[in-house]
């Protein structure tokens, strides 16, 4: 299958039709695909390839769980399945000096570009954050990040990128609706309010013309804050090298405290489990790592863990419950373990 077909077949389980739907771009296709296809060969060797080649995965609707990921060849434990860039990202408030404003890599303020207070690692960062920053700089984001920071609240920071990006034109205003939403409560939609007001206002303030906030209404924030809220991955870099599987593991547990959160496409298509047989990791910057815990039969789904599969039994069925919003029923918590 080739990498255009690949994301083309992701894009037939849309299962939560939209008024905000827009077509993919060329550009924004070519992007997934290369995200997705970015795999370790059988011989374990890393090195890239002539030319991209289809993911040993496949996407497919199941009875129980819905869309599920599935291995197409066997996969060997430590094999990189492949690598994913992120459709939008942000730093967290607290690490905005300390790490590249596009790519969330660390940085070193010193030697970093600088651009009205946030940082790039390079040239080609501060050069391709332009599908956003060019709107961004623009507005007094005070109020907005203020109202961010006294709540505790990270996602609606990726919400203010998303739609600088719709506003720059280097994104549809529907490119989200392919995943899966969170139930809302009435009460819930109603705190978000807040957010959507200082959001617009922000870009009304900022002259930004009607004709390009047409989709930024209050159904759009909370729906795209919907899909969000049990999308979003949690940025803990994992610096340096690792050879060693389970040491990658462990320094992406023992990471210091997140540098951000992003969205991706196809690792937010994996159901979750509390004994997985895969992980995800973040070694440099945003680009996430999806790589084997173990062996992994042809047609056996790939599955990661939500959660610190440390914790307990109890522990695990509040957090699943309260924040993604169902019962785990694996193997791990049908023992009881």
């Amino acid at each position: 299958m080739s990498p255009l077909a690949f994301v083309l077949t992701l894009s037939c389980y849309r299962r939560w039709p939209s008024r905000f739907s827009t077509p993919y771009s060329h550009n924004l296709l070519v992007l997934f695909s290369s995200t997705a296809t970015t795999i370790t060969p059988p011989n374990g060797n890393e090195s890239p390839s002539s030319g991209p080649a289809p993911p040993p995965i496949r996407v497919a609707l199941t009875e129980s769980t819905g869309r599920a990921v599935f291995a197409t060849r066997r996969i060997g434990a430590g094999d990189t399945i492949h690598t994913a860039k992120p459709i939008v990202s942000h730093p967290s408030l607290s690490a905005i000096t300390t790490v590249c404003y596009f790519c969330l890599k660390k940085i070193n303020a010193v030697t970093a570009s600088q651009s009205q207070g946030v940082y790039f690692c390079s040239e080609n960062c501060k050069e391709s954050s332009k599908v956003f920053y060019d709107v961004e700089k623009k507005t007094d984001w005070l109020a907005f990040d203020d109202y961010c920071r006294t709540q505790g609240l990270k996602y609606p920071l990726l919400v203010k990128r998303l739609a600088c990006m719709v506003i720059s034109g280097a994104a549809p205003a529907g490119i989200l609706d392919i995943l899966q939403p969170a139930n809302l409560t009435q009460g819930m939609i109603l705190k978000m309010e807040e957010g959507f007001h200082l959001l617009r206002n922000a870009l009304v303030k900022a002259n930004i013309g009607d004709e390009h906030m047409s989709f930024l209404t209050k159904q759009w924030y909370t729906d795209v804050l919907a899909r969000i809220r049990i999308n979003a991955f949690r940025i803990e870099l994992a610096a340096g090298v690792y050879e060693d599987l389970l040491s990658l593991a462990s320094a992406s547990i023992e990471a210091e405290a997140a540098v951000g959160n992003a969205i991706y496409m196809l690792p937010s298509f994996y159901n979750h489990d509390c004994d997985p047989n895969t992980h995800i990791v973040w070694i440099e910057n945003a680009d996430a790592k999806l790589k084997a815990l173990r062996d992994i039969d042809e047609g056996e789904e790939l599955q990661i863990c939500y959660i610190d599969a440390s914790m307990s039994y109890d522990a695990r069925e509040s957090l699943l419950s309260q924040g993604f919003g169902f019962k785990c029923n694996c193997l791990r918590c049908m023992s009881g373990d």
